[in-house]
């Protein structure tokens, strides 16, 4: 095709545009490589989009389909199999754009100075040419009918650079807050003494159970060894956590913080659980989160994701008691994958809520990794509640989970610092509050019922 003169402007329709940018979190898109403009030619297309960034690739064939693909990892002709766990493939299914993530354990695709490709297994303007080639494979589960109708020539291809919007401190600083918080070292005190003065509702119970659930990689683990730092004094990573593909946590845990080193147990009990997986027959099984909430599971109990949890018949036989059962639920979201949340993985935190709302528990969400969201709060941690992105994900998971806003609660975890931070430990402190909070209105609840049945 012979290259044209004149502007370049882009094919989306401004409705596709905010899709695609709502998929991919607070971003705006830069048009880098058109090819009916540029040429279907490998090196002009390396010319414009190597070492850009994260970048959105998006075709439109002869049958009106309109799809392509993300990845974060630069185009850098390195020769080299990339691996990148936030690359997919999209189609625009009606108004909304559909998506197919990297599977675990494969590349998202290979370097190489030829036209894009997406795990050598689907290839743009293939040889130069105006066509999309599918060889198959393994790195993205797709069909090819549903993705591009089965229609391989192309009338068009972009690649947009993908940008994250950055808002202006200095504006937002002027806003009012959409929450208040004290960011104080008196605040902190005042937290830390409330928890440690904390007494269940009903004394039969010694320690409020909170039960954290959510995805690979959210940040349950970290959030106990941040809890577990505040009151220590200085970081700690007693928990295993990190960022594998795969649940580092195979053993249902029940961790109890200590009030400084050699210092006395805190009334409440963090329980750690294996990470949800998309896939069925791996990651936490449904059947086990409704025996650990009614308290039949004991510590270190491994997992097996294929075989559900099957109680001592003895033990079986008798209810577990108040002490024993989950008192407080916490789903714990990464903040900067909200709107790549599948939906599988929205299937199993629906099906839990309803099993959670069936025996009255009461249910936060804990969206952490606020700061690599937004770079207004990687900059400040204080301007989290200036910032009108993290609100609109804070609706986002509110609307997605059926939560109400009010449940759900940004943090920071402690990850890569080596000391304490205040305004970490504000944030922290107070969703841990809230969580005790809500256990005492469960047992309130739980201990009027049974006054009721006796």
């Amino acid at each position: 095709m012979q290259k044209r003169t004149g502007p370049v402007t882009s094919n989306l329709a401004e409705e596709e545009r905010e899709q695609l940018c709502a998929l991919l979190g607070n971003v705006e898109l830069t048009l880098l490589y058109k090819a009916s403009v540029h040429e279907y030619q490998a090196a002009v297309f390396h010319q414009r989009c190597d070492n850009k960034g994260p970048t959105l690739l998006v075709a439109y064939n002869s049958s009106g389909y309109i799809f392509g693909g993300y990845t974060s990892v630069d185009y850098a002709q390195s020769e080299k199999y990339i691996s990148d766990r936030e690359a997919f493939l999209f189609s625009f299914q009606g108004k909304n754009p559909v998506y197919s993530k990297v599977n675990s354990g494969n590349y998202a695709r290979y370097d190489d100075a030829g036209m894009p490709n997406f795990g050598q297994q689907l290839t743009f303007c293939n040889g130069n040419g105006e066509v999309v080639y599918n060889e198959g494979g393994k790195s993205y589960s797709f069909n090819a009918k549903r993705l591009y109708g089965n229609d391989t020539e192309l009338t068009e291809c972009e690649v947009y650079k993908v940008k994250e919007k950055c808002h202006i401190w200095g504006r937002q600083e002027k806003e009012k807050p959409w929450r208040n918080i004290r960011w104080t070292s008196i605040r902190r005190d005042e937290l830390m003494e409330m928890i440690r003065n904390y007494k269940p509702l009903v004394t039969s119970v010694r320690r409020a159970r909170i039960l954290m659930i959510g995805p690979v990689g959210a940040g349950k683990s970290s959030f106990f060894n941040s809890i577990n730092s505040i009151f220590t004094g200085h970081v700690t990573h007693k928990a295993m956590s990190g960022s594998a593909g795969t649940s580092l946590t195979t053993q249902f845990r029940t961790y109890t913080v200590n009030d400084g080193r050699g210092g006395k147990p805190l009334p409440f009990v963090l329980c750690d659980t294996m990470g949800l997986e998309e896939q069925s027959g791996a990651g936490l099984d449904i059947e086990d989160i409704s025996s650990i909430l009614q308290g039949h599971v004991p510590d270190r109990y491994k997992f097996n994701p294929t075989a559900p949890f099957q109680p001592d018949k003895q033990k079986a036989s008798r209810p577990a008691s108040l002490q024993e059962k989950i008192h407080c639920v916490v789903y714990v979201i990464d903040a900067t994958k909200i709107s790549l949340m599948s939906s599988k993985i929205e299937e199993k935190l629906s099906s839990i809520r309803r099993k959670v709302n069936s025996l009255g528990i009461a249910q936060i969400v804990l969206m952490t990794k606020v700061d690599e969201a937004c770079p207004l709060v990687e900059e400040n941690l204080q301007s989290l509640y200036a910032s009108s992105y993290i609100k609109s994900k804070v609706q986002e998971v509110s609307s997605r989970l059926g939560v109400p806003v009010s449940c759900v609660l940004p943090v920071k975890n402690y990850s890569q610092e080596l000391e304490l931070d205040l305004n970490c430990d504000v944030l922290l402190l107070t969703a841990l509050q809230q969580m005790l909070n809500f256990a005492d209105d469960y047992l309130d609840d739980a201990d009027q019922m049974e006054d009721n049945v006796f």
